[in-house]
Parts: C-alpha cells; structure tokens; sequence
C-alpha cells in the first residue's frame, strides 16, 4: 500500500461525507436551508484559504479577474477537479467545472437542486472582489451542470463602477465559454509541486470541507440540530463506503481498517490488547477535526458516527465503545 494511494482512499471518503452532508441537508430540510449552509461553508471556506492561497499559488500580484480565475483553476487541479481556463484579457477570465462533477459524484448531481449549487456560487465566487479589495469585481454564471447544462462556468469581470451584493453574481445563460486550450492554461510548477505533495493536497482538499461543513453546520442549524444532520450523514456513508475503503487501505479486518485510515489521514493509531483480550484502538489525534478552535463535542460525535456506521456495514452484531477522548473498543455482538 504506498503512500499515495492510501491518501487517495481518504480524499475519497471525506468527499462521500461532504456530498452526503448536503444531499441529507437537502432531503432532511429542504433546498432553502440546503442552500443557507452551502452559502456559510463557501463563504467560511473562501475566508480562510482564498488569500493565503493566491500568495502560495503565486497569483497575488495578477490583475484581480485573472487572479480570481487562476486561483479556481489551479487549486481545483490540485483538489483532483475537472476544470478549464480561458483568460479573455486582463479584466476578464472564465472558469469552467465540465461533467463529471467533482463536488456532486455519479447519480448524486440528481439530488441538488439549482438554488443549492447557486449558493456556492455566491458563498465564494461572488466575494471574490471583496477579498482582493477589488469592488467592481463580478461573477457571471453562464451555465449550472445541475440544470442540464454541459459544465458550470463563467467568468470574472472587472467593471469600472463598484457592484452592489446583488449584483457581484449574474446568470447569463445565452453566453458561453470559449472553447478550453489545455496547452495555454496555467501550470503549477513542478519543482514546487511534486507529485507527493498534490496527492497530499488532494487529501485535504476533501477533509478541509468536511471541516468547514461541521462548522457551518452547527452554525447555521444550531449544535442539536447540525450535529444530528451531520451525523446522520455520516453514518450512511460509512455504512456505503467501508468495504471500498477498507479494500483501497489494505485492511481485512476493521481493527485493521480503522489504524490504517487513521494513519491515511495523518495520525498516529495503534492497538492496545487489554487484560480480558479485547483490543482497544487509540489514536494520537484527529486530523478532521484539527484546526478548529474549541470544537464542540457534537462535532465530534458527528465524525464519529463515521465509525459506527463503517462497523454497521462491516458486522451489524458488533459495537463501538468510546473507552477515551480518541480511544475505541470493539465489543462483538
């Protein structure tokens, strides 16, 4: 098992969590409140990684259009998502997301209605100008994957006026983006980013969301309410993606299973044999989890109904007990 392909393994299994989350806030609670946390998790997301993303990338010092759309470009790259660049000039650039979605996987694309994709869109694309200090920077939506249309994208634009909040995202769906030239679109450079340390970055790609996600959630629909949702999508994908998972780490059995996602996300993990020979699984931290300041404990109930749903799918007799703060024993049913 190398490195690669375990981080892999991890990147796909906190994107199921993200995904699910959405689709059961769309299921459980309709589009509107679907859409108010897809808002928040953008918005969070974008405060917190946009700029310290431009000076990394390199892009900080690009006119605020071309900035904006090199900045989705090469950090979707990273993240493993299809995308696409044109740049126009330097006061507009398009982006373009062509099917498969990343973000809404497979069949999942049916479930997100257009208000919920929408809000992402307003979450972070449309705050763009705002983060670089740019007013007259907007957004033009020129087509929705999740209403047919063969891609989102759009473009950047940088008006002479400064807009008002409404009208920093527009929907155009009479234009379309210029046909995508792989050969003249931005490149990372290779000696700054190895192959190593894309597949790395791909693995908090997927985990960074389902950070922000807990956050927004206990946000936007209190602690109770956010950490049931957030759970309860939890549990179902641990319930649909344990076997896949477990076969990409390697592990064939789920003590095995849980030391080695464990270690897939970056944390030390062993087992400890207790005196009744039970084995108790304990971890040194919790990478999903890290870097939110003071998490409440529902977030990680949430996290851990990750666990419980995996054991669910893998032997539906057997039970999980938390024995400490990172600590597990499996009692056979």
């Amino acid at each position: 098992m190398s490195d690669r392909a375990a981080w892999e393994a991890v990147a796909d299994w906190y994107h199921a969590w993200f995904t699910g989350i959405v689709l059961a806030a769309v299921a459980r609670r309709g589009p509107a409140d679907a859409a108010a946390l897809v808002f928040a998790v953008f918005r969070r997301q974008q405060a917190e990684t946009f700029l310290p993303g431009l000076r990394k990338l390199g892009l900080d010092g690009l006119p605020p259009a071309v900035a904006a759309a090199r900045y989705h470009y090469l950090s979707n790259v990273i993240g493993g998502v299809g995308v696409e660049y044109v740049e126009e000039n330097p006061r507009k650039a398009w982006i373009r997301y062509p099917p498969p979605r990343w973000i809404w996987p497979g069949a999942t694309i049916c479930g997100i209605p257009s208000e919920v994709n929408a809000a992402m869109l307003r979450g972070w694309h449309a705050n763009n100008g705002v983060m670089l200090g740019c007013p007259g920077l907007g957004f033009v939506c020129t087509g929705q994957t999740v209403d047919g249309d063969p891609g989102l994208e759009g473009y950047y634009i940088e008006h002479d006026r400064a807009l008002a909040e409404p009208d920093r995202l527009r929907f155009a769906k009479h234009e379309a983006m210029p046909r995508f030239d792989a050969t003249r679109a931005p490149r990372l450079p290779t000696a700054a980013w190895p192959q190593e340390r894309v597949a790395k970055a791909r693995r908090g790609y997927a985990m960074t969301y389902c950070r922000t996600a807990l956050q927004a959630a206990v946000d936007v629909f209190g602690v109770e309410q956010g950490g049931a949702l957030l759970a309860h999508a939890a549990r179902l994908v641990g319930l649909q993606h344990v076997h896949a998972t477990a076969a990409a780490l390697g592990a064939r059995d789920f003590i095995a299973f849980m030391v080695a996602l464990a270690q897939a996300e970056g944390d030390a993990a062993r087992t400890d044999l207790q005196p009744d020979g039970s084995l108790v699984v304990r971890r040194d931290g919790c990478a999903p989890l890290r870097g939110i300041a003071d998490p409440h404990p529902a977030m990680q109930d949430a996290w851990e109904a990750l666990l419980h749903g995996a054991l669910a799918g893998w032997d539906r007799f057997a039970r999980l007990d938390r024995v400490g703060a990172l600590a597990w024993r499996i009692r056979p049913g």
